[in-house]
């Protein structure tokens, strides 16, 4: 499914704490130079409009997120989820997160998330899809021991061509762990991690949820 149209930011919101370009992060991408503090680091690749590390953030305020998201306006408008919670422990940046991956120390993430990637439909363009070989053993590097890497997706050529590119490519990820839907404990209803998890659901198109973790 395309995109759905964002609707407009409050031009009060004040974004320098919580966008950023590639251009203005620090060498090393690690909690200590983003947050100065030393708590667990989670990474999300595409966060789209910023549900999942809006929410996340939140609930996990003892955990540092980054999120990307190569298109600048929807990055602007996940930051802007940011600070009209006054979420410190979590930032937005802008740019090619496989550029980003590379900049973050071996063994400083506690968890990586990609939740519903542009799936590149067409043969010729499978090869921008941001689940490959390149990013995922990036991810592996990065993560510290018993890290999680969760990639959901509602399609499913998508899903199982990612399963046999990592078991080939990265094997030392062991077996992939099936996830269930997220639930809100008060209401039993599905607490969606992301916009695209609600549309999915909605139209009644089946979503695959899975994690790999780091021994």
């Amino acid at each position: 499914m395309p995109r759905g149209q964002l609707p407009k930011r409050d031009p009060s919101l004040v974004l320098d704490a919580h966008l950023y370009d590639v251009e203005a992060l620090p060498p090393a991408l690690t909690s200590n130079a983003l947050f100065a503090n030393e708590q667990p680091l989670e990474f999300e690749i595409g966060s789209g409009k910023g549900l999942f590390i809006q929410n996340a953030a939140s609930a996990r305020p003892d955990h540092n997120f980054v999120g990307v998201e190569i298109a600048k306006m929807y990055a602007a408008h996940a930051a802007s989820r940011l600070a009209k919670l006054g979420l410190s422990n979590a930032i937005m940046v802008s740019g090619d997160a496989q550029k980003i991956l590379a900049t973050i120390p071996d063994q400083s993430l506690i968890a990586a998330h990609i939740y519903f990637p542009d799936p590149w439909w067409k043969k010729k363009h499978k090869k921008r899809r941001v689940v490959n070989a390149t990013t995922v053993g990036e991810i592996y590097r990065a993560l510290s021991s018993r890290g999680t890497l969760h990639f959901w997706t509602d399609v499913l050529e998508y899903f199982e061509s990612a399963i046999e590119m990592i078991a080939e490519e990265v094997p030392q990820f062991g077996p992939p762990l099936p996830e269930e839907a997220d639930e809100d404990e008060q209401t039993d209803a599905i607490a969606f991690r992301t916009h695209f998890e609600r549309r999915s659901v909605q139209h009644l198109i089946p979503v695959y949820r899975v994690r790999f973790e780091k021994d």
